[in-house]
């Protein structure tokens, strides 16, 4: 669940106890207020989190004292911004609006990989770029290998899915997941400058540091998606980088909110 300047109830007032306790002066009143908020940003800023002033899965478990050395952190997204030329801010609304939130499963059977999301018509697409008539195993096993999107079945269970198709062929199933944070495409690795698919993806599973690696990468390949982000031209961000359809989610209205936000947050903490 996130925790961000607007919500209120239970889960906030819980919140408010637990910056008190990590001795910062907030009003446990169960409303999340620009003064939680501020406190949530000089908190994650002191331990290296993303400052975002957004109570996340990561900030709740830091404050619960469970510490991840593969978390994305505040100097990642300073290093993204340097390498791009774009502003702190606009990064951070990207990194707000257009990552998963966690790069990995935490917990559960498949604790530690990284979150993907399974394609079976890229799956068929792959196959037939390795030269392999996808139309057996698309009768056999149509969940992984399929003319049509589908079969999702979500969570750590996508790995299930991956793998089977991995028995077919390993770098096609690879490529035909989307990874991490950013959830960028397999099929892109040798585009990004990878070794292999397999390189890849055992990148993505080191830190969110790479998945942002990853994306950065992604930005730096499309000359209209760094554009668009230079200029803060968000529907035409977001329909590079999001598709056609980019508006019926809001993405460029988002987008142009987080970047308001963050942009004034860093100008007070100034």
């Amino acid at each position: 669940m996130l925790l961000r300047q607007g919500c209120i109830g239970p889960s906030v007032t819980a919140l408010q106890r637990e910056l008190i306790a990590a001795g910062y002066a907030v009003s446990v009143d169960g409303q999340f207020g620009p003064q939680t908020e501020q406190a949530v940003r000089n908190y994650q800023r002191i331990k290296g989190l993303v400052t975002d002033g957004i109570a996340g899965p990561k900030t709740r478990a830091l404050l619960h004292g469970q510490k991840n050395e593969r978390l994305l952190r505040q100097i990642d997204l300073v290093d993204a911004a340097d390498r791009l030329g774009v502003e702190l801010a606009a990064v951070m609304a990207v990194n707000e609006v257009e990552s998963r939130g966690n790069g990995f499963h935490f917990g559960g059977p498949r604790n530690g990989v990284p979150i993907i999301l399974f394609e079976r018509h890229i799956m068929r697409r792959q196959l037939q770029h390795h030269g392999i008539n996808p139309l057996p195993y698309q009768r056999a096993q149509p969940d992984i290998v399929n003319a049509s999107p589908g079969g999702y079945v979500g969570g750590h269970r996508e790995h299930d899915r991956r793998e089977r198709a991995g028995e077919i062929h390993t770098a096609a199933s690879i490529e035909s997941a989307s990874w991490g944070l950013f959830q960028i495409m397999g099929f892109h690795w040798k585009r990004l400058g990878y070794e292999s698919a397999e390189n890849y993806a055992a990148d993505m599973a080191i830190n969110e540091a790479n998945q942002l690696d990853a994306f950065v990468r992604f930005v730096e390949k499309d000359k209209g998606m760094h554009a668009a982000l230079r200029r803060h031209d968000w529907a035409d961000f977001a329909s590079r980088y999001n598709g056609p359809n980019y508006a019926a989610n809001d993405y460029d209205t988002k987008l142009a909110a987080a970047y308001r936000r963050h942009d004034q947050g860093m100008r007070a903490a100034a």
